[in-house]
């Protein structure tokens, strides 16, 4: 089986989806500043954002390992369980970012602004999902999702700022 990276390198019109407006591109996997989880287990960086967010893998494994992001502003939070969990969201919801309450009426609202700037919004995420072999949750589902993971996260994903040793802040409080 294909993995999910190779087919976003080979897939153009999921990769340009996921640049935008997923805000999500493989070859910005440098977060610029030295960071190391809590827990000790590893931690490869494999994605970033426009706005110098990274991705990184957590523990040894492949696709399936739990994904953290860190923005660039010193909050991180564990984000899915394994790659399918993360495109999942960065598909259904591009905007999670600029969530604060997660509720459905927020989602909705910010979901509106995307498909008024992108009115093809909706077939080009469709194209996306089917050219990566991904079946697409509700809103509310990857929503609820997200949260989940983030919050039951335990210590193990906590993100240290090595050089002074201290913790990330939690970008997801529920």
């Amino acid at each position: 089986m294909q993995s999910l990276i190779t087919a976003i390198v080979e897939n153009g019109e999921a990769a340009s989806f996921l640049a935008w407006p997923g805000d999500f591109e493989l070859d910005r996997k440098d977060h610029g500043e030295d960071v190391h989880l809590a827990s000790g287990a590893g931690l490869e960086g494999f994605a970033g954002d426009g706005a110098g967010g990274t991705y990184f893998f957590c523990g040894n494994g492949g696709e399936e390992r739990p994904v953290l992001y860190a923005d660039s502003e010193g909050g991180a939070a564990l984000v899915a369980i394994g790659l399918e969990q993360l495109m999942q969201l960065l598909l259904v919801a591009p905007w999670w970012r600029d969530c604060r309450a997660f509720t459905a009426e927020e989602s909705r609202r910010l979901g509106a602004e995307y498909r008024e700037d992108m009115p093809d919004l909706a077939a080009r995420r469709d194209r996306a999902a089917a050219a990566l072999g991904l079946r697409l949750p509700t809103e509310a589902e990857v929503l609820a999702r997200l949260v989940r993971v983030a919050t039951e996260a335990g210590e193990d994903f906590t993100l240290i700022f090595t050089p002074e040793g201290t913790p990330y802040d939690r970008l997801i409080e529920h």
